[in-house]
């Protein structure tokens, strides 16, 4: 195909795609918004806490709705006990057995957050005494796994999808074809392989879980589901866009490609899921596209500075001028995304997410080095000597290695809650849970710290179904501080809970709370516990 004719066939291409891509990401950030990665901000029994009486259940209290995939009691004598389990809004409750003896107890849980990522872990809690039970470790070698597959899967997206898009749209030709076909096979078993193990991670099972139904069908439930789907239709579409008949059928198919690329980093993860939603789906987009553009580049460019051909100085003319832009809509999305994860500078030092961005940014830093010298000296000295390739076919496999470090840390961040959830548990209510054969009740109480703090009462029988209370009182007292009880009268709010506003809590420590429900004139359910306030 002639260069002019090709140049006509990919300009009605980019128009045909620019309108499909503005609606795909208009309906992306129409998405429901979710918070990410869910934190276990409060449980009852506390962990750490030692109680008088074998409690009937454990009750945790995530930030977040969360979805149970796999809960287990370890008593203190070392044996397996069978629980019961059920998701109440944003509470897990843990039916325990009876006949548990004294000592410390180990309840290891499992949840699926918004995100679909799963999270774990364990409550320790002791009747009587403190013993020397220890909650169960987590498997780095799965996590090893995990990792590892997903590094393959950003080489296939990066490498593999960007190098065929490279190749069509710009080196027009079949450069660095061995690492991209090979970048795409590793991805696709590393897409495969990540949809696997997250199955596994979240029934807690051993590797071999990898063999079981349960553990495909327990991935396939979460939104990393349709993200993997995306990813290796992107990589499928990009292996048969490689041998199109025509630039025009290369066109269209690597735009495509890469277009599923974009869609597929927006719709599952800890950014993803983040809000303002028109923002970071945006950004992640953007982000995917423009690092597949750039790191697709690399392999097709090395090969034609190695083999010295004719049009070497052309691609890399064409590739620096587009390149630019790209590498500057690359920053200013990654800028956004790290100011929504963060939200504060000393983030960066304070938490193990911080930490590995900074450690990426060292590396983009250098990265953005090479590149320059790439575009300033290495590429006018080709044009003055063309046979002077070797400085920049060392500089592009350095940049390829610094992309392959930087793809290892982002693959870290599967692991890592991002600083802007972490806040979020600083400022959850606190949450006191009461359960008795008569009724539970579950007391939510805002900020939890001293001054006026908010009450919300949400009563239930015993079995968790609704109470019918007509009137609710709460009362408080602080003994030891000589704070004697005070009264106050709870109204039922349109959400279906009781309310208590306004309440002082003039003093920390360790308050009383007693709740009285009115069932009829003659019937009166009592509740009482104890809180600290900070």
């Amino acid at each position: 195909m002639r260069p002019v004719a090709s140049l006509v066939v990919k300009s009605l291409v980019v128009k045909r795609l620019a309108a499909l891509l503005s609606a795909l990401v208009l309906a992306l950030c129409l998405a429901t918004a979710a918070q990410a990665h869910a934190v276990l901000i409060g449980a009852e029994p506390a962990d750490g806490s030692v109680v008088a009486e074998a409690p009937k259940m454990v009750v945790l209290r995530f930030n977040e709705a969360v979805a149970p995939t796999a809960v287990s009691l370890l008593d203190a004598a070392g044996k397996p006990r069978d629980v019961a389990i059920r998701a109440v809004d944003q509470s897990l409750m843990v039916m325990l057995p009876a006949g548990l003896p004294q000592g410390t107890q180990v309840v290891s849980y499992r949840v699926v957050s918004q995100d679909g990522h799963p999270v774990a872990g364990s409550l320790l809690f002791s009747i009587g005494v403190v013993t020397g039970s220890a909650a169960p470790s987590g498997d780095g070698v799965l996590h090893a796994l995990i990792w590892l597959a997903r590094l393959g899967l950003y080489l296939g997206l990066f490498a593999g999808v960007g190098g065929v898009f490279f190749a069509a749209w710009i080196g027009q030709g079949p450069a660095g074809e061995r690492l991209i076909i090979w970048s795409l096979k590793i991805g696709l078993v590393g897409a495969i392989a990540s949809l696997g193990l997250q199955g596994v991670d979240l029934l807690n099972l051993p590797l071999a879980g990898l063999l079981t139904w349960a553990a495909w069908a327990s991935a396939a439930g979460t939104s990393l589901f349709p993200a993997l789907l995306l990813a290796i239709a992107a990589m499928l579409i990009a292996a048969f866009a490689w041998r199109s008949p025509s630039f025009g059928a290369a066109f269209t198919r690597t735009a495509i490609a890469m277009i599923c690329v974009g869609l597929s980093f927006a719709v599952s993860g800890h950014a993803a899921t983040a809000s303002p939603q028109w923002l970071t789906r945006t950004a992640l987009f953007i982000h995917g596209v423009g690092l597949a553009f750039w790191m697709g580049a690399l392999a097709p460019l090395a090969v034609l500075a190695w083999q010295r051909k004719e049009p070497l100085l052309r691609v890399l003319r064409r590739f620096s001028m587009i390149a630019v832009p790209v590498v500057g809509l690359i920053a200013l999305s990654g800028l956004a995304l790290a100011v929504v994860q963060l939200e504060s500078f000393g983030a960066l030092i304070d938490t193990e997410y911080g930490n590995i961005l900074v450690a990426k940014l060292v590396l983009v830093a250098l990265l953005l080095g090479f590149a320059a010298l790439n575009r300033w000296v290495f590429t006018p000295a080709i044009a003055r000597e063309f046979h002077r390739t070797r400085p920049l076919q060392r500089s592009i496999a350095l940049e390829f290695v610094l992309m392959i470090a930087i793809l290892g840390l982002v693959a870290l961040w599967r692991f890592t809650p991002p600083p802007r959830v972490l806040a979020m548990s600083e400022d959850v209510p606190l949450a006191v849970h009461i359960h008795t054969d008569a009724a539970m009740f579950q007391v939510l109480i805002a900020p939890g710290k001293v001054g006026q703090n908010d009450f919300v009462l949400q009563l239930m029988n015993g079995d968790a179904s609704p109470f019918a209370a007509k009137e609710a009182t709460l009362t408080l007292s602080l003994p030891e501080r000589g704070v004697e009880p005070m009264e106050r009268a709870a109204a039922l709010g349109p959400d279906g809970y009781w309310h208590v506003r306004k309440v002082p809590l003039t003093v920390p420590g360790r308050w009383h709370m007693q709740i009285d429900a009115l069932v009829t004139d003659f019937k009166k359910v009592t509740l009482e516990d104890d809180f600290e306030v900070r």
